[in-house]
């Protein structure tokens, strides 16, 4: 299963030093049977942009709580064995919970596909929306049109030999 998880360039550097993303549980997004419902569609890159997408709300969120880290939002996207990751079915139509889901074990870099992060041009705008999100999740008009600033920009895709030159 293919699944996204939410971090920080400072995190990526951790995980990568450790040889592992950790430790358990991790909070991350996948396509879940509540996200295939809210987005309608049978198509496995759409379902999975979406997933995709949410993780990268996550990392703003993480960005929001440390703001003495580098103001890129960065999800690892790992393909683990079914049985490694739990989902609530209870929430499942809960607009704050789609796609989410739980890994019950650490994961070792082996099993790290891509990394996809903001590229340096982004920065004041992601900046903006990390500073902006909590009044956004408030329903701040205002603050939510700042946020969605920072989703204009596409996450870049980055191959697993490339992290050590990402987190430099």
């Amino acid at each position: 299963m293919r699944v996204y998880i939410p971090t920080t360039l400072a995190g990526l550097a951790e995980s990568y030093k450790a040889g592992e993303l950790g430790p358990a549980p991790l909070d991350a997004f996948a396509v879940t049977p509540g996200l295939r419902e809210w987005y309608v569609s049978d198509d496995i890159e759409e379902l999975e942009y979406a997933a995709l997408t949410r993780a990268a709300q996550a990392s703003l969120r993480l960005l929001a709580l440390h703001p003495d880290v580098p103001r890129r939002r960065l999800v690892v996207a790992v393909d683990v064995a079914d049985g490694a990751v739990r989902h609530d079915p209870d929430r499942a139509l809960d607009p704050a919970a789609l796609g989410e889901v739980r890994l019950t074990r650490p994961v070792p870099f082996i099993e790290v596909a891509a990394v996809h992060a903001d590229a340096a041009d982004a920065e004041r705008d992601v900046a903006a929306a990390a500073a902006a999100v909590g009044a956004a999740d408030a329903g701040d008009d205002d603050a939510q049109f700042t946020v969605d600033g920072a989703e204009d920009h596409e996450l870049l895709w980055y191959a697993t030999q490339e992290i050590p030159n990402l987190i430099g």
